[in-house]
């Protein structure tokens, strides 16, 4: 029997990603990297408050699916994640997409 693996994941974030709710992000991508999943693409387009644990929490995502070529992209960031992306320079560790069908095809090709 084999096993199905999936090619990426896209996770859809909620309003925030910080200190409150780092730790369900880093569990909920934990179940899907036990799953096999090794792509991930974040859907920032309703997301208002990225905070340097939110942060620490998609490094922890990719530190966890690097080491088996696994890939992490943003997909349609919002305009205060964005602020974030470029003050962190967090833009030369993960490819930013205008939409997470734009990244699945990236990922795909």
């Amino acid at each position: 029997m084999g096993l199905h693996r999936r090619v990426s994941e896209a996770l859809i974030l909620r309003q925030s990603l910080d200190f409150r709710n780092a730790d369900d992000f880093k569990e909920t991508f934990q179940e899907h990297v036990d799953d096999g999943v090794r792509q991930f693409i974040l859907d920032f387009s309703d997301t208002e408050v990225l905070d340097s644990t939110g942060l620490g929490s998609i490094f922890s995502l990719y530190r966890a699916i690097s080491p088996d070529d696994g890939k992490v992209a943003f997909a349609d960031v919002s305009e205060p994640v964005q602020v974030v992306v470029q003050l962190t320079r967090t833009y030369k560790v993960f490819r930013q997409f205008p939409s997470v069908d734009a990244a699945r095809e990236a990922f795909s090709g």
